[in-house]
């Protein structure tokens, strides 16, 4: 039906599932805080997991329609486009928290982990789509691979935040995890449960928003001629990363920094199982052989946004240009020349 509608109904439709996908961040960041503080496993591996998955949703949706229409290059540029927007993301509250820099605020020894995960889950794609071309029933053995790395490598962050090897140096400026709720006492109505269920349905929603903006995101593309690899970085991609946008900054505002920066990282790792899914569903062949070098071009930049907050996060500097850190610098920096460049293309 999308595929048939005049530029202007495109458009709208497309504006409209964006206002949604962002409409519920602000709802799903009081949720999940909520939830850490419920659950006891703290704002960077709840931020990095449930947040980081639900507010992933409709990308997920958005690759995967895209694989199974055909469109290789905007299944796979929606998913790495979406690192590098995320990551700039937080970059962004990291301007908008002037006290100091936030990765400094922010220490967390999950968050370093779910970092070093989403540096070897975006290797693993690399040597997927570099190396040989090889499918089975049509999927690559690396959609396999990312699916069990990432689930040992979440498996880690939960528990080396239980009974960590060793501890961020304590500043003046650090902010501890501290549970604003205790867990609701029996029959009192207001368990773990009923939060859930109200994620759970706020995900749905954002499933089929993410519908809409991958039919109409494809639908652009050929009413425009612009290439899918620069649709899928810098327009869907950017519009169905609004959540993690909005999550953020309220995640700043409500102080809850650990949240803030786990859903991100968080959201970034899930994002590469975008490859997974849109690879089952891409039945042309390997999905990774299925893309041209524009978009291994975005690969590379998250990859390296990505190794640059990682950097931020061990040395921790206290203020830096403009008072933020280095990384937040480096990693405006670098998603400013991957938008130069493939405006230049």
């Amino acid at each position: 039906m999308l595929s048939s509608l005049s530029l202007p109904f495109v458009v709208g439709a497309f504006v409209l599932a964006g206002l949604v996908i962002a409409g519920l961040g602000v709802r799903m960041t009081a949720l999940a805080d909520r939830l850490a503080d419920r659950t006891g496993l703290g704002e960077a591996v709840v931020g990095g997991v449930l947040l980081g998955l639900a507010t992933s949703l409709s990308g997920t949706v958005v690759s995967v329609t895209a694989a199974l229409d055909g469109r290789a290059s905007l299944a796979f540029a929606n998913a790495v486009g979406g690192i590098a927007a995320q990551t700039a993301f937080l970059a962004l509250a990291d301007l908008l928290f002037r006290r100091i820099n936030m990765e400094h605020a922010a220490a967390e020894i999950a968050s370093l982990v779910q970092t070093a995960l989403l540096a070897l889950l975006l290797s693993v794609t690399l040597v997927a789509a570099t190396g040989p071309e090889v499918a089975v029933w049509g999927v690559h053995p690396a959609s396999l691979v990312l699916v069990i790395v990432y689930v040992l490598g979440t498996r880690t962050a939960s528990r080396v935040r239980q009974a960590p090897m060793w501890h961020p140096e304590r500043t003046l400026e650090t902010r501890e995890d501290e549970p604003e709720e205790d867990q609701a006492p029996p029959g009192s109505g207001g368990g773990t449960g009923p939060l859930i269920g109200q994620f759970m349905v706020l995900a749905l929603v954002l499933g089929v928003a993410g519908w809409v903006i991958s039919k109409t995101g494809g639908r652009l593309s050929d009413l425009l001629g612009i290439s899918e690899t620069a649709i899928g970085a810098l327009l869907t991609a950017v519009t169905t990363s609004l959540p993690e946008l909005v999550t953020t900054l309220a995640a700043v505002r409500r102080g809850a920094l650990q949240l803030a920066i786990g859903g991100i990282i968080g959201g970034n790792t899930f994002d590469v199982l975008f490859l997974t899914a849109s690879d089952v569903a891409y039945r042309d062949g390997s999905l990774y052989h299925a893309v041209g070098t524009a978009d291994l071009f975005w690969l590379a930049i998250g990859a390296a946004m990505s190794m640059v907050l990682l950097l931020g996060l061990v040395v921790r500097e206290r203020q830096g240009i403009a008072g933020i850190g280095f990384e937040s610098v480096g990693v405006l920096g670098l998603y400013g020349l991957a938008i130069a460049v493939q405006v230049m293309r």
